[in-house]
């Protein structure tokens, strides 16, 4: 005897119900169109959205039933960042197109030794974490961005 998969075709960015479950996702994870997924208990539903979406850290994804799973940012290798003027340190980092969290006392990205590099000989201090990464949007409220494109 085979399981139905339920399937979500929509997506909130944030809860109208109840929630259901909650599924925690990556930053990368949390970037897509149609896929398998499980939610933290467990239970396997089909994303298929009509396009590519980011689904943010409190968002809800809608079974065809009406539940709704919420999304977690889940914790992941990050950098933080610290330093003197971060603000200068933020624009290098924007310069770069690279994702970032934006807090008051630093900024925290996904590891890259280059960046990494880059932002020390700026003078920055740097220490690997662990913790959920929400980074800011992209420009004009498009979410993430790819290039010059909006």
């Amino acid at each position: 005897m085979s399981i139905a998969i339920k399937t979500a075709r929509i997506y909130h960015d944030h809860p109208q119900a109840p929630v259901y479950s909650q599924v925690s996702l990556d930053y990368d994870g949390r970037f897509l169109r149609r896929k398998m997924l499980a939610t933290d208990d467990g239970e396997a539903f089909l994303v298929d959205l009509a396009q590519t979406k980011s689904l943010d850290h409190g968002g809800v994804l809608v079974l065809e039933d009406g539940r709704e799973i919420e999304i977690v940012a889940a914790p992941e290798e990050l950098l933080e960042v610290t330093g003197e003027n971060l603000l200068r340190l933020a624009w290098h980092i924007g310069n770069r197109h690279t994702p970032c969290q934006i807090e008051l006392r630093r900024l925290l990205i996904q590891r890259d030794h280059v960046i990494r590099d880059m932002l020390v000989k700026l003078g920055a201090s740097t220490r690997e974490v662990i913790e959920p990464f929400t980074p800011e949007g992209g420009a004009y409220g498009h979410g993430r961005t790819h290039g010059h494109a909006h």
